[in-house]
């Protein structure tokens, strides 16, 4: 649990860091069908799904600046960490790298090697990773309580074996806080 909670903080510092650029249409679109509590996605094919207790969604103004963080993890230690700098409320936003601002996403996979923990290996997957638009983050709803929307992009294994994972039908139901 320690190692998750490490690895989440890992993730949500580095895609603060990769602050890249934001665009935001008026339309949030659909609200997706992740349950309650949860992020849902197709990631390459595969299934993924959050668990409740690992997956918020933040609200944080610093500097001026509102910035909606989400953080969502599952029971194999995969996660996505999605950050929307300059979040203005519902809409769809752009990533692309095309400029300096704030919308990035990240899946990360950590494979925990129980028979020697020193031996586990974390792989992250970064959007953007050029000058293109990879995707879109859409908030179709958020009250005092609650953000809902939906997202699809790819990114690459940048700092790794340079693969590319494309995210498809991701869609999140979480709780917010607000900081």
């Amino acid at each position: 649990m320690r190692h998750l909670k490490q690895m989440m903080l890992f993730v949500m510092v580095g895609s603060l860091l990769t602050i890249t650029s934001c665009s935001k249409s008026d339309d949030g679109g659909g609200g997706g069908s992740a349950a309650s509590g949860t992020l849902t996605a197709n990631v390459g094919g595969a299934s993924f799904q959050s668990m409740e207790i690992s997956s918020k969604a933040t609200l944080a103004n610093a500097g001026g600046i509102s910035n909606l963080i989400i953080i969502a993890s599952n029971s194999d230690g995969n996660a996505f960490a999605i950050t929307i700098s300059g979040y203005t409320g519902e809409g769809t936003y752009d990533i692309t790298g095309a400029s300096i601002g704030g919308v990035v996403g990240s899946y990360t996979e950590t494979n925990v090697n129980l028979s020697n923990p020193t031996a586990s290996t974390t792989e992250i997957w970064q959007a953007p990773y050029d000058d293109t638009k990879v995707g879109t983050i859409s908030v179709s709803e958020e009250t005092a309580t609650n953000v809902i929307g939906t997202f699809s992009f790819k990114c690459k294994n940048v700092n790794g074996d340079g693969s590319v994972k494309n995210i498809t039908d991701g869609s999140f139901n979480l709780s917010k806080q607000t900081i």
